[in-house]
């Protein structure tokens, strides 16, 4: 399976990823303190909840956003929020926008999948005007800071076989550090983002953790059903707080540059 059929149902990837996406990128957006009016570009814009960020908080002149999944471009043409942007397919490491034609970029969540970051983050700079800014963010897969983490180590207590997730080593924020600096940008600076995942309940944290095929759901499909039904008890009885609640901590890692000129 491909990381693009990880992401092929928008609305699955919404409810896994939307709410989260939003909650680290207003804390990205805060650190990035960019003027509004800017004309922006959103590298792996996904189900446009980024793309819709933006507009709530930058007043931007215009976003465009670029994804090879065309089931979550679908998705993000329908967010009223986003509606003013426009949105293409296309793969980050070949971005089809002219030289020096953005203000601002922004990969939200994204760079761990891309095969070759140093070539993405090589392209952002390429399309941004001198002088603009780039950024990106991406959950501290490395040290566990993943929002699919509980179920992960859930599953590997069990003893069953887990997929990595994709490129954990390109999530720290030493190697954001130098993928920005390789790619020219300066005064690279990097920091971590701290939120809370939190759920009503516990059935609605588990419908929306294994609404995806990521690698912790291919785990889940090869085990036993009493072998699944025991983990999903234990982890209920592990996470469920007060009221029912279902809460816990994620972190991310940023980056930010500036482009010469």
């Amino acid at each position: 399976m491909t990381v693009v059929e990880f992401f092929n149902d928008g609305d699955a990837y919404e409810r896994f990823m939307g709410r989260w996406s939003r909650a680290s990128g207003e804390i990205f957006l805060d650190w990035l303190a960019l003027p509004k009016g800017l004309h922006w570009l959103d590298v792996g814009c996904g189900t446009g909840a980024f793309t819709e960020l933006l507009y709530a908080r930058c007043a931007p002149s215009k976003v465009e956003g670029v994804d090879p999944a065309e089931d979550q471009l679908a998705f993000a043409r329908k967010r009223p929020g986003a509606a003013q942007a426009e949105f293409r397919q296309g793969d980050a490491q070949a971005l089809p926008f002219a030289d020096g034609q953005f203000d601002a970029a922004a990969m939200a969540l994204v760079i761990n999948f891309v095969p070759d970051p140093a070539k993405a983050v090589a392209e952002m700079a390429r399309v941004l005007k001198p002088g603009g800014t780039a950024g990106a963010y991406i959950w501290d897969f490395h040290s566990g800071g993943f929002v699919q983490q509980p179920l992960r180590d859930a599953i590997t207590a069990t003893g069953a076989p887990l997929l990595p997730n994709p490129g954990p080593e390109k999530a720290t924020r030493e190697a954001l550090q130098g993928t920005f600096a390789a790619a020219g940008f300066q005064a690279v600076e990097t920091r971590g983002i701290e939120i809370d995942v939190s759920y009503p309940d516990f059935e609605t944290y588990w419908a929306s953790q294994t609404g995806l095929p990521n690698p912790a759901v291919q785990s889940l499909r090869k085990m036993a059903e009493p072998d699944v039904a025991k983990l999903k008890a234990g982890l209920r009885d592990k996470l469920t707080g007060p009221g029912g609640r279902v809460t816990y901590p994620a972190r991310a890692n940023a980056v930010k540059g500036r482009k010469p000129g």
